[in-house]
């Protein structure tokens, strides 16, 4: 078996256009998100306190949680299990705090989101990890929505996507 290298993962194909170049393209051959068969989301309301959703995330080996509204289901933002465990461990939140006092949320104003479906290519999901689509910086997962964004599928990670290519090496 082939070892793959997850350290330098993807280059600009050159100086002159800044053009993203995937290095495990050749792993991907023609795969989509779905083929990764990324595991369902796991998603926390703003009222839910603290301690169920660090519960939640751990029980599951989950990193993120999708954070949706009570009403209508709504995508809000999320809760990054590591960083909501720095927060517990700096005492900036309590485990008895709500779900909203930890949460990062999604900016809705002025902000154009790249909408990851489970037909998404690989190739473009590695893009997003690594900042090259609409300059919006690296990002750490992604979730995954229908085309029309009106439910959460599931939640897409830099190592899910590592995992695979090691699987097809």
């Amino acid at each position: 078996m082939a070892a793959v290298d997850t350290q330098t993962t993807s280059k600009p194909a050159d100086a002159e256009n800044g053009a993203f170049k995937s290095l495990w393209a050749d792993k991907y051959r023609g795969a989509t998100v779905e083929d990764m068969d990324p595991p369902p989301a796991l998603s926390v309301k703003p009222t839910d306190p603290i301690s169920y959703a660090l519960m939640s995330g751990l029980e599951r080996d989950y990193t993120h949680l999708t954070v949706i509204s009570q009403e209508n289901r709504a995508l809000l933002g999320y809760i990054s299990i590591p960083r909501l465990q720095q927060l517990l461990k700096n005492g900036t939140v309590k485990e008895n705090d709500t779900v909203e006092a930890a949460m990062q949320r999604f900016r809705r104003k002025g902000t154009r989101y790249k909408v990851i479906t489970t037909e998404t290519p690989l190739e473009e999901l590695e893009e997003f990890f690594h900042g090259g689509v609409d300059g919006s910086g690296p990002q750490e997962f992604a979730v995954v929505t229908d085309p029309s964004r009106k439910f959460v599928l599931g939640v897409a990670t830099k190592s899910d996507l590592e995992g695979f290519v090691k699987r097809r090496a």
